[in-house]
């Protein structure tokens, strides 16, 4: 396959621009990383600068290869990462544009890398449950009933790459917040913080600068793991229903 790559170069001393690249003799059994990999190789032997980009599991497990790519992230494949993607999904000849992340609370660092500690700050805020000092308990002293225990593990699915983020018209980050309440919500032992949880993770999302949620549903197309909407409106419920409760 030939390729042309138009690229986001960018430093933090420059406002960015798209670059061209050609690539011959591409195969189709490549991953897009892979495909990037090629590239910079021919720009090292080049002596010209290698593109940045994140990766790190190349497995679809941990979030860092989020790109757009001609305009989707992760690309055109539904439930697919950027890493899993093949170059079988594109056409011999065909101009393929590599973008970052656009959102204010994922500024670019280099290229095609963004920083996400937003999110860390998200999970900073209620992320987690109490966990009593002592013998560790039975495996099953807590029964859980099978739809919770679904629930919780489709939302615990979520890789936290920012894929939602970044196809929001609004750039909200509340499919990535709502995977993170649901996750632990709906379990028994996320229950003791489960008003405080959704109120501080909320009011941290939006002091990070995510934008509202308006339901347009662009979150859900491009997410890799296919968080559903439904978490959401979980999200809401849990934050209308605290926000009418005495704060403890």
């Amino acid at each position: 396959m030939r390729l042309t790559l138009r690229i986001w170069r960018q430093s933090t001393e420059d406002d960015g621009r798209l670059v061209d690249y050609r690539l011959d003799d591409v195969s189709e059994d490549m991953s897009f990383l892979e495909m990037l990999d090629v590239l910079n190789e021919e720009l090292i032997l080049a002596g010209e600068e290698p593109v940045a980009f994140d990766h790190d599991c190349r497995e679809g497990i941990c979030g860092m290869c989020g790109i757009m790519i001609n305009g989707v992230a992760h690309g055109p494949e539904r439930a697919t990462t950027a890493c899993q993607l093949h170059m079988r999904h594109f056409a011999d000849g065909a101009t393929i544009t590599v973008e970052p992340w656009r959102a204010k609370p994922f500024p670019v660092v280099k290229d095609l890398v963004v920083d996400r500690s937003a999110f860390d700050r998200i999970i900073e805020a209620g992320g987690y449950i109490s966990a009593p000092t002592g013998s560790a308990p039975d495996a099953h002293a807590v029964a859980v009933p099978k739809p919770d225990a679904d629930t919780a593990f489709e939302s615990a699915a979520c890789i936290g790459c920012g894929a939602c983020v970044a196809a929001c018209p609004n750039g909200s980050g509340m499919l990535f917040t709502a995977a993170k309440i649901t996750h632990l919500s709906v379990l028994p032992q996320g229950q003791p913080e489960r008003d405080s949880r959704v109120l501080d993770m909320v009011q941290a999302h939006d002091d990070l600068g995510f934008g509202g949620c308006t339901n347009t549903g662009e979150c859900t197309a491009v997410c890799p793991k296919g968080i559903p909407l439904e978490s959401i409106g979980r999200l809401n419920r849990d934050l209308l229903r605290a926000s009418l409760r005495p704060r403890r």
